[in-house]
């Protein structure tokens, strides 16, 4: 059922931005839209839509506007990390160049929010209302990002207040537009909000683990690309809480260096999270956000059938199976 809602949305996609002029910036937005990915976010607006009895046809204005403001944020995320691939694929700004993404990502922002244009005003209204929020919290996420590499203390609370702005919020978002497209109002479509936040919070800290412990064949980015950039993840966090002062000595020392070649870095770094058992703790905590967005799902006001695909949809993607 979940790769029918897949199909649905990327049918729909196929149809939406032909070929627009200039090239040089509409170009860049195709090639990041077609570059494929898991597309959590308009499936989850549509399963929610679907959930609450509305039909799954109105709801794909919405989800099409929370992807393409997810793959902006991703086009000018990685312009500001630097980051060479994105989804195995070069990133926008390695295969142009850096004026054309933030170009190209400005007028996907632009586009996003003309896909909300379908819906009657009072519609419009709440969706935008909440839209603009969304938006807003995951720019702040994104500062938080920034900053947190010249800080010299960041805590586990503010690293993950971080990633709630930066990833858990979109996926809140989505789910409760899609809800309310089916016709909930704010106030009822809460839970499914809920449910997109932790499932976020989860989510985000596997992307942590996979940075440093995925397999760079499957995971689509370069694997110790936060380690590269001396980010203060949980999984350093947890690195420094629970190793001795030889250990924390160690991590900060790498944790302030900036190799030509980082590979010996990579490696040090990961045996240390191992030593530590930051790993496994990382995976405790991931566990247990999983388990309170299954707990949100049981407060939702559909048939269990349906809390049952919410159910799957969060274990295929906690198993990477999306």
């Amino acid at each position: 059922m979940i790769t029918s809602y897949q199909t649905t949305f990327l049918d729909y996609l196929s149809l939406q931005f032909k070929e627009e002029k200039p090239a040089g910036l509409y170009n860049p937005m195709r090639y990041i839209l077609e570059l494929g990915g898991k597309r959590i976010r308009p499936v989850l607006a549509l399963i929610a839509a679907d959930a609450v009895g509305g039909d799954i046809k109105k709801a794909l204005p919405a989800a099409l506007a929370v992807e393409v403001f997810h793959n902006f944020s991703l086009v000018h995320d990685d312009i500001m990390d630097e980051a060479p691939l994105r989804r195995g694929k070069a990133t926008v700004h390695e295969k142009w160049d850096a004026n054309t993404g933030i170009l190209s990502g400005d007028v996907m922002l632009v586009k996003a929010y003309q896909c909300l244009d379908a819906y009657p005003a009072e519609l419009f209204k709440e969706l935008t209302q909440l839209f603009s929020q969304t938006a807003k919290e995951v720019c702040e996420g994104q500062q938080y990002d920034m900053d947190f590499p010249q800080q010299d203390n960041v805590s586990q609370a503010e690293y993950l207040h971080m990633i709630k702005n930066k990833t858990a919020v979109l996926l809140g978002c989505s789910l409760q537009m899609g809800a309310m497209i089916g016709g909930l109002s704010r106030e009822e479509s809460q839970p499914f909000y809920d449910f997109g936040i932790e499932l976020g919070l989860a989510f985000q800290l596997q992307d942590d683990y996979l940075d440093a412990f995925g397999d760079p064949l499957t995971f689509g980015k370069q694997v110790g690309g936060d380690i590269i950039e001396n980010k203060k993840t949980l999984l350093y966090l947890l690195a420094l809480e629970k190793g001795d002062k030889v250990q924390q000595a160690e991590l900060e020392e790498l944790f302030s260096s900036q190799p030509q070649d980082p590979r010996d870095k990579i490696a040090t770094v990961k045996t240390l999270f191992k030593a530590t058992k930051a790993d496994l703790a990382i995976q405790q905590l991931m566990a247990q956000y999983t388990d309170k967005a299954l707990l949100e799902v049981e407060k939702f006001a559909v048939s269990k059938k349906k809390k049952d695909l919410f159910k799957q949809f969060a274990k295929a993607l906690m198993e990477r199976k999306l």
